[in-house]
């Protein structure tokens, strides 16, 4: 971690599905490199676990509760955990380590902000006006 910026956690996303022509044992070997990176990366400090997510899911809104959303239209999440680290760049490097990318899974990392919601303040949240 950069010395001269103060570490912030990011929320890392794992995106997608297998590659359908990879065999189940190179499956296994890319997991089981992932959970030795892992292993390895919390001991350090630099993350922080998180938990695989099972694929029954409910889309909640202010219509109501929808059965889905429908895996034609959106990504699949497949588990999510948090890296510490001194920028969005480092956090993405850390990213670009997992041993699951070659086996077609993606990440997507995403700051965390610590600060509580606000109306006023510009977020992910914010339309754009």
């Amino acid at each position: 971690m950069s010395e001269d910026k103060r570490p912030q956690e990011f929320l890392v996303l794992s995106r997608g599905q297998w590659d359908a022509q990879l065999p189940p044992e190179r499956i296994q070997q890319a997991i089981d490199e992932f959970y030795a990176w892992h292993d390895r990366l919390v001991a350090q400090g630099r993350m922080k676990s998180g938990q695989r997510l099972q694929p029954a899911t409910r889309l909640v809104t202010r219509h109501g509760v929808i059965d889905g959303p429908y895996t034609e239209a959106k990504e699949i999440v497949g588990g999510y955990w948090f890296f510490v680290a001194g920028s969005l760049d480092e956090a993405v490097e850390l990213a670009c380590q997992n041993p699951c990318l070659a086996c077609g899974l993606s990440m997507e990392v995403h700051p965390v902000d610590p600060e509580r919601a606000s109306a006023w303040a510009v977020t992910c949240e914010t339309p754009a006006r």
